[in-house]
């Protein structure tokens, strides 16, 4: 019989399993380092089919054409800058030509309108002829005007039914698959571009600012309701189920217990769409739906790149403007934060640049 090697009190086995905690330890390693070397060249395929992946599409591009007029870039700089020698013998950019053709085709400020309301001393009929007659608030603004009217009007439209398609179509208000029928359809709108939704509906209205207003507005309805379901996912269960406790109907759920969570998260969404049919006003008036996009096409046509740059700057004008407008609006929905005035963030623009800088 073979003696019994194990003691009374369990030693030996106590000394086998303190034995095998190194080989655990160094199991526990290699599988690390085993881990990152196939991390390692995991990362290393993925670079290298992004590296090839982007040849490809320089190639489908026709960047790397020997033809490609890359070369003339340069050259065709002063088309786009023209430059002046101020004194003589100073060269600089020549801004007054840029000056000259926004005053020229009123892409900021139509005289005609707005000589209604500027003048001293106030005349009350050509006041009154001025927001009613003319209902110039927006075409004062000149080309640029029509641009802003069109992403207003888009947003205004698309809102309510944006708000509608967008509560009905989250799963916590509409049971699946009914809310699919709303979130389909919302799909459906995001899947044809607003330059599309202008072409649909020329037919209709024909090719102006009209068109552009209302394929503006589908597009409103196609994204601002997906960012509209996205919120709604998210809201908290809390004041749900305390109305429900309550016998509240389901109507009154929805609009208490689940609008009320996300009514500062709309109103900021809103703002940030109206912010993006602005831009769209500009693109869609590329086509011929007027503003300062067609302003733009025409001035491409007939190749003076001096004035097709100067149409880019009152673009970026316009839309710096809204962009500030609208953040104001959002920085008042924010309890927390200091509100500052308009004259305020303008002016202290460079100090808050210099603070962040040195931080």
């Amino acid at each position: 019989m073979t003696p019994d090697t194990t003691d009374s009190d369990g030693t030996a086995g106590a000394f086998d399993a303190d034995t095998d905690v190194p080989d655990r330890i160094a199991d526990q390693f290699e599988n690390i380092r085993r881990t990152r070397r196939r991390r390692a060249l995991g990362w290393l395929g993925l670079f290298a089919f992004l590296a090839f992946a982007t040849l490809q599409a320089f190639a489908a591009t026709e960047l790397l054409n020997p033809d490609a007029r890359l070369g003339t870039f340069t050259d065709s700089l002063t088309g786009f800058f023209p430059i002046t020698s101020y004194f003589g013998v100073v060269p600089f950019l020549d801004l007054g030509q840029y000056v000259a053709f926004i005053r020229q085709e009123n892409l900021l400020y139509d005289p005609e309108i707005g000589g209604l309301l500027f003048q001293f001393p106030p005349n009350p009929t050509d006041v009154y002829a001025f927001f009613f007659r003319e209902l110039g608030i927006f075409q004062i603004f000149g080309e640029a005007g029509i641009t802003l009217a069109m992403g207003f009007v888009g947003t205004v439209l698309g809102f309510p039914v944006a708000l509608v398609f967008g509560t009905l179509g989250s799963e916590r208000v509409t049971p699946f698959p009914f809310n699919f029928l709303f979130r389909g359809t919302m799909s459906f709108i995001r899947a044809v571009p607003a330059i599309i939704w202008t072409l649909i509906f020329i037919p209709f209205l024909g090719l102006g600012p009209s068109s552009a207003a209302i394929a503006i507005a589908f597009d409103t309805i196609g994204n601002l309701g997906r960012l509209f379901v996205d919120e709604l996912e998210e809201i908290e269960d809390g004041p749900i189920e305390a109305m429900e406790t309550t016998g509240a109907s389901k109507p009154q759920v929805v609009f208490f217990g689940m609008l009320s969570q996300v009514r500062t998260a709309f109103i900021a969404w809103t703002l940030y769409i109206f912010e993006i049919n602005v831009r769209i006003g500009v693109t869609v008036g590329v086509i011929g739906a007027g503003g300062l996009g067609y302003v733009l096409a025409s001035q491409q046509n007939l190749l003076r790149f001096t004035n097709m740059m100067a149409t880019l700057l009152a673009i970026f004008f316009l839309i710096i403007s809204v962009e500030l407008f609208s953040q104001r609006l959002r920085s008042r929905l924010r309890s927390d934060e200091v509100q500052m005035g308009i004259w305020e963030l303008i002016t202290g623009f460079p100090r808050r640049m210099a603070e962040s800088m040195l931080k």
